[in-house]
């Protein structure tokens, strides 16, 4: 089955200026994504879709292709992720290439390993699943979340509110690594989570949403506890 790694990373970024070739913990966070994908041998191809030139000099640094630069319509906050795999297949589709399956791996996730995107391709192949998603479960049972009114906290669902947390039904997030998804599901869906995705349950410690500054610092004290760095 051939498949295509694509490494979604435009050029801009608010709250973390450069985000996607930042260094963390030694070299650029690009290269984390980069090196797990072509350690693991499961791709064909490792592609970076990006606007911008000094992210392109870096992931051909690391070993990834540019073959096609994004387009500026898919380069801003409203692109979603959706908006810029389909414009990587369409072109590879134009130079005559197509895929049975893809990973869209995000830029900024250093927690992937080569061995979890090995488990990722057995288990799209062994569970008759269109994508494999890895997630995590939510650390405190949501159903006993709060909520502000009038400058006071209220339960969301009052009715669970003495409920034990062993008796309250697990949930779950995206762990915003990575999605391993048929080609032809995701046509037929247009997402990258359709109906029929297998979960891959990931424990926290290898987990980490890198939205800010403050994220950014928890995220490498977990890699350097996770890889023994001092």
């Amino acid at each position: 089955m051939s498949c295509v790694a694509i490494i979604t990373a435009r050029g801009g970024s608010r709250r973390i200026p450069g985000k996607n070739i930042r260094e963390f913990c030694g070299k650029p966070i690009i290269a984390y994504s980069i090196e797990a994908a072509i350690e693991s041998g499961v791709f064909d191809e490792v592609m970076v879709s990006t606007d911008s030139d000094e992210i392109a000099r870096i992931a051909e640094e690391y070993g990834a292709s540019v073959p096609f630069k994004r387009s500026a319509g898919n380069a801003g906050d409203t692109a979603s992720t959706a908006d810029v795999i389909k414009e990587v297949l369409t072109d590879y589709r134009k130079a005559g290439k197509e895929f049975d399956s893809f990973v869209c791996l995000y830029p900024t996730a250093p927690f992937i390993t080569a061995e979890r995107l090995k488990e990722a391709a057995d288990l799209l192949s062994s569970s008759g699943a269109d994508a494999v998603v890895p997630i995590v479960r939510y650390s405190f049972p949501v159903q006993r979340s709060f909520i502000i009114e009038d400058g006071r906290i209220a339960y969301r669902w009052p009715e669970y509110r003495s409920a034990r947390s062993q008796d309250l039904t697990p949930f779950y997030h995206d762990c915003g690594q990575f999605y391993f998804v048929r080609t032809d599901a995701f046509d037929r869906e247009g997402t990258v989570v359709p109906a029929n995705t297998a979960p891959m349950v990931l424990p926290e410690t290898q987990v980490q949403d890198i939205d800010n500054p403050e994220d950014w610092s928890i995220a490498e004290m977990k890699y350097r506890m996770l890889r023994g760095i001092r």
